[in-house]
């Protein structure tokens, strides 16, 4: 399948599920269910940081019109873009990234993803409950949120790999 055509299906199908499902679920202690970072992860190596702020937004802004968060999935979808390569540099493999490869948990292997996606996501759910909370005296209710959230959705994100994504080649 095409490139952008999937990129684009994807975006869709991660836009509805967030606004339309994720968003509605109230599970309690303050966690949310967040998959729509997943989306920016699993472009491929190549995707250049300017595009991946633009794509960020994009997708960011759509969910806070749908979810009226003025901006808060915005902002730390854009920190999560923009700390991506930098993320990915710090937990380069030997042999180094096939620029035609999308990183997912099938094609780079478990640990990979959980250090390189788990940091990332991390980093997004404490930027997203800071900016929802914006006290620093609230520092506490902030960490409990994001340690409540982050093992959820990063279940949910390695489980939607594991029933959707092909695995493109063998190594």
């Amino acid at each position: 399948m095409n490139k952008l055509l999937k990129n684009s299906l994807r975006f869709v199908l991660f836009l509805l599920v967030q606004t339309l499902i994720l968003n509605q679920i109230e599970i309690g202690f303050g966690i949310q269910l967040m998959i729509y970072p997943l989306f920016i992860m699993l472009l491929s190596f190549d995707t250049g940081v300017l595009s991946l702020l633009a794509i960020s937004f994009t997708l960011g802004i759509c969910i806070d019109a749908f979810s009226n968060t003025f901006g808060l999935h915005t902002s730390s979808l854009l920190v999560f873009s923009f700390l991506r390569p930098v993320i990915f540099k710090l937990f380069d493999t030997r042999e180094g990234y096939d620029l035609l490869l999308e990183p997912t948990v099938l094609n780079m292997g478990n640990g990979w993803f959980i250090k390189s996606f788990g940091s990332l996501l991390l980093i997004h759910h404490f930027w997203f409950y800071l900016l929802e909370m914006f006290k620093l005296n609230d520092m506490g209710y902030v960490l409990e949120k994001t340690v409540y959230s982050l093992p959820l959705s990063f279940f949910l994100c390695v489980l939607l790999q594991y029933l959707f994504v092909n695995k493109q080649y063998t190594k």
